[in-house]
C-alpha cells in the first residue's frame, strides 16, 4: 500500500469520527402546576423529541401565589411527566424544590452520538429510495415516450 492511499483513509477515518462526535447538550422545558391536557401533551412531545436526539431534558416547573403550599402537587406532575416519558428515558435527578421552582433532569438512554448515527442512516436511505423513485419515473416516461413514437 503506498503512503498517499494510508493517508488518504486515515484522514477518511478520522472525518468519521469526528462527525459521530457530539456534545450533548441541556435543553430546558417550563411549565406551570396548572397545566391543560392538550399543553401537557405539547410539552411531553418536545421532551420526547429532545430525549430522542440524545439531549438531557431539564424541566422546570413554576409555583405562582399559592402554589407554592403544595409542592407535593408538583411532585406529582413530575412523576407523570417521567411515567409518559419512562421508555425514552431515565431520571437523572429526582424533581427538587429551588425556591418559586421544582427542577428534575431527564437524561437520555441512548447517547447522542448514536442518535445522530442512526438519523444519518436514515436520512442517507430515504435519499437512496428518493433518487431510485426518479430514476424509475425517467425511465418509464422514456418507455411511454418510446411506446407513443412507435405507435405512430
Amino acid at each position: 500500500m503506498d503512503y498517499g492511499k494510508f493517508k488518504y483513509e486515515a484522514a477518511q477515518k478520522k472525518r468519521e469520527a469526528r462527525r459521530n462526535q457530539a456534545n450533548t447538550q441541556l435543553k430546558e422545558i417550563r411549565l406551570s402546576l396548572k397545566i391543560d391536557k392538550h399543553d401537557y401533551d405539547t410539552k411531553v412531545s418536545a421532551i420526547k423529541k429532545f430525549l430522542d436526539g440524545g439531549d438531557k431534558v431539564k424541566i422546570q416547573l413554576r409555583f405562582k401565589g399559592r402554589e407554592q403550599l403544595r409542592p407535593e402537587m408538583g411532585v406529582r406532575l413530575m412523576e407523570r411527566i417521567a411515567n409518559d416519558t419512562e421508555e425514552n428515558s431515565t431520571v437523572e435527578s429526582a424533581p427538587r424544590v429551588d425556591g418559586r421552582n421544582m427542577v428534575m433532569v431527564l437524561a437520555p438512554i441512548r447517547r447522542k452520538s448514536q442518535a445522530k448515527s442512526d438519523q444519518r442512516r436514515r436520512r442517507e436511505a430515504e435519499r437512496a429510495a428518493h433518487r431510485a423513485d426518479s430514476r424509475r419515473a425517467r425511465q418509464d416516461a422514456a418507455s411511454d415516450e418510446q411506446a407513443e413514437t412507435a405507435a405512430n
